[in-house]
C-alpha cells in the first residue's frame, strides 16, 4: 500500500488549516452559504437534505486496518455511529456538524486520508478493480497507476475548474470489475508484443444521458499515460460546454464532435504534452510500484477449508458466493457483504468497521478494499483461515452469503438523505432483499445485478444493472421506472426502459413476477438472467413485469 510521505502530510495539514479558517468565517457570518459553497466542495463537504455530508476519498478503494479503525472512530465521535460506502469507493458521513468538520479532516490526515476532490468540477477519486493485486485473472496490479494518476490530478493547476466533474477508473484484468466503460476515462490494461499498456476509453457516463465510452486508443504505452491523459482533459477543458451543466460532461463533448474528431484533437495535443514530461513521472511510478509489492504469502494447507466446506452448509454457501479465485490456489479473495437482508446497502456501523479491521490485521495482511458494489473485500486470506474468519463474520452479522445475488443491491441514499433525489432508494432495496429472502429463490436465481437510483443522476448505476430501478417524482408521487439488460462489465450495455413506471406499492410484486418468469424461461441454472435476456429479447420479460395486475398499477 502507498504510504504518505512527509510532504504529503504537510500538504494535508496546510489544506486542513485553510479550511478550518473558512469554516470559522462561515460560523461567525463572515461568509454566506453561497460564498462558502465553493470552499466546502473543494474539501468534500456537501449540504444534503437534512445536514452536511462529508465524503471521504478512499483512493482506488484500498484501506489499511488502521485507516478503517479511524473511520470507525470518526463515525462514533462526530456522526451517528456508522458510515456509508459508495459506488465511488468512498465513504460518506451523513450527519456531521459544521463546526466538527475541521477536526474530522485532521483525524483523517493522521492516517493519510482526506476529502480532497471528492466533489467539484475536477478530477474525482480514481477508482480501480477491488480485487487488484490479488485476482487470478489479472494482467497486472492497476493500483500503482491509479496512485500516479491521483498524485498528478490532485490540485492540477489547469484542471481545477473543468466544465463538469471528471471520473477515471482503471482495471488490470480482462474481466472488467471497475465499470471502465461508464467513466469519463476508462483504462484497461492490455498486452501487446510482450509490452503492457492501456486501452483508453473516453466519453462514458451515466446520469440523465447514459453513454458507453468509446475507444480512443486501443494501445497506449505505459510511459505515455500521464501526458495522454493530460491531452484528453485539456481538449475537454477547451471544448466542453459551460452553458448548460446537463450537457457539460465529456460524454456530450464526444457525442457532439464525434470520437474521430476528439481523437484527432487529442493526438495533436499529445506531442507537446509528452515533451513536457521529462521522465519524472516514470521515476515516481517506479517508487510507487515498490510500495505495492504483494505481501509474502507462505504456503498453507487447505485441509481446514476442505473439511469445513464438506461438513458445514452455512460455510459452504458463504464460500460458493463470497469467495473469488486468488492468484494463489491456497488463498482466496473474500467479499464481505454489507447487504444483510433488510439492511441499508453500503452502511457499516463503527463496530462492524472495527471487526473488519481486526480481521484484516489477523487474516488479511492488513488490507481491505471498498468495492464499487458497496461491499468490503479482504484480498489475501489463506483458505486454511477461512472457517475461523467465517465464524467471526457470523458473530458480527457480516456473513451474509449473497454476493452477486439478487439482494446484493447497489442503492444510492435517495430521498432519505440526498437533496437532489426525487424518490426513496433505501426502502425499495430493503423490500426487494426481504422479498427474495422470503421466497427462498435467491440462490436459485444465480448471478443478478439489481441497481437502484433515487434520481436521474444515477449514483446507483441503475443504467448498467441487469435490472435497473430509477425513482422519479410524478406529480408528488414516487414512481419507479424499470430498465432491463444493463451490464457494467467488459460487455457493457445500457439497460432498456421496460415501459411505464410503477408505484412503490406495485413495484415489488412486479419484480417478483419478473424473477419467477426468468426461472421458467431460462435454459437451466447455468443461463444467467442477463444471458437469458440477451437470448430471448425483452418481450417475455416485459410481459411478466406488466402482468394483468401490474399493468393496472403501472403509471
Amino acid at each position: 500500500m502507498y504510504t504518505y510521505s512527509d510532504a504529503d502530510h504537510a500538504y494535508l495539514a496546510e489544506r486542513n488549516r485553510q479550511f478550518r479558517q473558512q469554516v470559522a468565517r462561515r460560523l461567525d457570518g463572515s461568509l454566506t452559504e453561497d460564498e462558502f459553497k465553493p470552499f466546502r466542495l473543494m474539501n468534500g463537504l456537501y449540504l444534503q437534505l437534512h445536514a452536511y455530508m462529508l465524503r471521504v476519498a478512499i483512493p482506488y478503494g484500498t484501506l489499511s486496518s488502521g485507516q478503517m479503525r479511524k473511520l470507525a472512530e470518526i463515525a462514533e465521535r462526530w456522526d451517528r455511529g456508522y458510515g456509508h460506502f459508495t459506488t465511488r469507493q468512498n465513504i460518506q458521513f451523513n450527519w456531521p456538524k459544521l463546526e466538527d468538520v475541521p477536526d474530522m479532516l485532521d483525524a483523517l490526515a493522521e492516517v493519510g486520508l482526506h476529502a480532497i476532490q471528492t466533489s467539484g468540477n475536477t478530477i474525482r477519486n480514481v477508482t480501480a478493480d477491488h480485487f487488484a493485486g490479488a485476482a487470478a485473472d489479472e494482467l497486472a496490479d492497476p493500483r500503482p497507476v491509479a496512485e500516479l494518476i491521483r498524485q498528478w490530478s490532485t490540485d492540477h493547476p489547469e484542471f481545477q475548474f473543468l466544465p463538469r466533474k471528471f471520473k477515471i477508473a482503471v482495471t488490470g484484468s480482462p474481466n472488467d470489475r471497475a465499470v471502465t466503460r461508464a467513466h469519463d476515462i476508462g483504462l484497461r490494461m492490455v498486452a501487446r508484443g510482450g509490452e503492457t499498456g492501456f486501452e483508453v476509453i473516453v466519453g462514458g457516463g451515466l446520469g440523465r444521458t447514459p453513454m458507453i465510452g468509446k475507444v480512443i486508443r486501443d494501445f497506449l504505452p505505459r510511459a505515455d499515460l500521464l501526458p495522454y491523459l493530460e491531452a484528453i482533459v485539456a481538449v475537454y477543458n477547451r471544448l466542453g460546454r459551460r452553458d448548460n451543466k446537463y450537457k457539460a460532461r465529456i460524454k456530450i463533448t464526444v457525442h457532439e464532435h464525434g470520437i474521430g474528431t476528439i481523437r484527432d484533437l487529442v493526438e495533436a495535443e499529445f506531442p507537446a504534452r509528452r515533451a513536457a514530461f521529462s521522465g519524472i513521472d516514470q521515476q515516481v511510478l517506479a517508487g510507487i510500484e515498490a510500495q505495492f509489492a504483494p505481501p509474502a504469502l507462505p504456503a498453507r494447507d487447505t485441509g481446514p477449508f476442505d473439511a469445513a466446506y464438506a461438513t458445514d452448509p452455512m460455510f459452504r454457501s458463504f464460500a460458493d458466493t463470497n469467495l473469488t479465485a486468488h492468484r494463489r490456489a491456497d488463498h482466496a479473495i473474500v467479499t464481505v457483504s454489507l447487504k444483510a437482508h433488510g439492511a441499508v446497502p453500503g452502511d457499516a456501523s463503527a463496530g462492524q468497521m472495527r471487526v473488519l479491521a481486526d480481521l484484516a490485521a489477523r487474516y488479511g495482511h492488513d488490507e481491505l478494499r471498498v468495492s464499487h458494489e458497496q461491499n468490503i473485500v479482504l484480498p489475501h486470506v489463506a483458505r486454511a483461515d477461512l472457517p475461523a474468519l467465517h465464524r467471526a463474520l457470523r458473530n458480527a452479522g457480516l456473513a451474509t452469503a449473497n454476493v452477486g445475488l439478487a439482494s446484493d443491491i447497489i442503492a444510492c441514499p435517495g430521498m432519505d438523505y440526498c437533496a437532489l433525489a426525487t424518490a426513496r432508494s433505501i426502502p425499495i432495496a430493503q423490500e426487494i432483499a426481504e422479498r427474495v429472502e422470503a421466497l427462498k429463490i435467491e440462490h436459485d436465481l444465480g448471478p443478478l445485478k439489481i441497481k437502484i437510483s433515487g434520481c436521474i443522476n444515477a449514483c446507483g448505476h441503475h443504467h448498467v444493472g441487469h435490472i435497473g430501478i430509477l425513482g422519479l417524482d410524478r406529480a408528488g408521487v414516487e414512481n419507479y421506472q424499470v430498465t432491463l439488460g444493463g451490464d457494467h462489465t467488459e460487455t457493457a450495455a445500457i439497460g432498456e426502459r421496460a415501459g411505464p413506471g410503477f408505484s412503490a406499492e406495485a413495484l415489488i410484486p412486479a419484480l417478483e413476477r419478473l424473477l419467477l418468469a426468468y426461472l421458467d424461461l431460462r435454459h437451466g441454472r447455468d443461463e444467467s438472467f442477463l444471458a437469458a435476456y440477451r437470448r430471448l429479447g425483452p418481450a417475455p420479460f416485459k410481459a411478466a413485469l406488466y402482468g394483468a395486475e401490474g399493468q393496472r398499477d403501472a403509471a
